[in-house]
């Protein structure tokens, strides 16, 4: 369970969004998107912070307005996480927020007009050392593009991507990541690896309008799978038409799995089947309800009986093995306690929480002599 991935990521040009580095071989970032009207500063703030509670490293807010523009430089002030500024077509949106301390602007410089209006917003993001993410979707292709593909290809998003890639190559601006989004998957990923042997820059990864809290988690979780497979990749949104809570956790989910982020609790759960002793299911619904404040690297098993459970228990920080009259406890690999049935939970739980921080005291300890 502690073993490295054995994926080597792609090097990339690293970039600052606010605190966090993106590419370069800094750890993948995780980020979300209010769906909040921007306009109402206390519900997006408070939506904001239920994304960096629950792990977002960064969160984009739509800024479509110069109402909306002065709206964000108030949430700005309220908030930690960094921030992306999502702006279409007016550049002087860009400017302002730039003005009200925006980590990040989202731009397709194609939209944003003239070359003077597209040298205005790098100037103001090179003077206030704010990069910029150009996002192409097979969506919004550009309709010269449309017509010569016939339909969205990989090829023609790429094709719309160096075509903003050279506004700013000409302005001498490198600071800024790639998205080529697409709702097809093969379609999205192909994109990404042509993308990818062409710039330097950081990417970010995405299957746009990937669907619904389930579908939208498998068609995201193979296509970016894929990619990150390839060491393609430096910061992600799973794009899901849900709670934007849920996008960060499938994220960190997603990474967890490929042993590209060690953040919160990696559970090992069996299915579950007739050789249980104990409810496996509400077990683990009840663990991962409760626990997901915590975010210390863990391996936590959950085994309904002893086919499995003590080898699974033996890998991993704290593992639960079903046995009858009571359940067996491993912590470090090794026989701790036993646990019975009707307090599995709450005890489980508190077991969890006092490794998580014995974890964290080693690590200030080790911080400390290290200082």
């Amino acid at each position: 369970m502690h073993t490295p991935s054995p994926i080597t990521r792609r090097l990339s040009r690293q970039i600052h969004v606010g605190h966090v580095p993106v590419g370069g071989g800094a750890p993948i970032a995780v980020q979300s998107m209010t769906n909040t009207d921007t306009n109402d500063v206390a519900a997006t703030v408070a939506q904001i912070q239920r994304l960096q509670q629950a792990g977002a490293d960064i969160v984009r807010v739509s800024v479509p307005d110069m109402d909306a523009a002065e709206a964000f430089g108030k949430i700005k002030r309220q908030v930690s996480v960094p921030l992306v500024a999502d702006i279409h077509f007016d550049y002087k949106i860009a400017l302002r927020v730039a003005e009200l301390g925006v980590d990040c602007l989202r731009i397709n410089p194609g939209n944003i007009g003239r070359e003077d209006r597209v040298r205005a917003v790098v100037d103001a993001a090179r003077h206030h050392g704010i990069p910029i993410r150009i996002g192409v979707n097979a969506g919004s292709l550009e309709k010269d593009l449309q017509k010569k593909y016939g339909e969205p290809t990989p090829e023609a998003l790429v094709e719309s991507a160096m075509r903003h890639i050279d506004h700013l190559d000409r302005l001498d601006f490198p600071d800024f990541k790639v998205s080529v989004k697409a709702s097809d998957v093969f379609m999205a990923v192909s994109a990404y690896r042509l993308l990818a042997k062409q710039i330097e820059q950081p990417l970010h990864l995405g299957i746009t309008e990937a669907g619904g809290l389930r579908s939208g988690t498998v068609k995201s979780s193979i296509g970016l799978g894929m990619l990150l497979m390839d060491g393609i990749g430096d910061t992600i949104r799973v794009s899901l038409a849900a709670d934007p809570v849920e996008e960060i956790k499938v994220g960190f989910d997603m990474l967890k799995s490929l042993k590209l982020r060690a953040k919160g609790i990696n559970f090992i759960a069996c299915p579950s089947c007739s050789r249980q002793n104990f409810d496996v299911i509400a077990t683990m619904n009840a663990l991962e309800e409760r626990l997901e404040d915590i975010m210390t690297p863990l391996d936590v098993s959950v085994i309904g009986c002893v086919v499995n459970g003590p080898g699974e228990a033996k890998e991993t920080d704290i593992g639960l093995t079903g046995g009858s009259p009571a359940n067996l406890v491993y912590i470090d690999g090794k026989p701790a306690s036993k646990l019975r049935n009707d307090h599995l939970v709450d005890d489980l739980e508190a077991l969890i929480r006092a490794k998580a921080q014995e974890k964290e005291n080693r690590a200030g300890d080790l911080i400390a002599r290290e200082a």
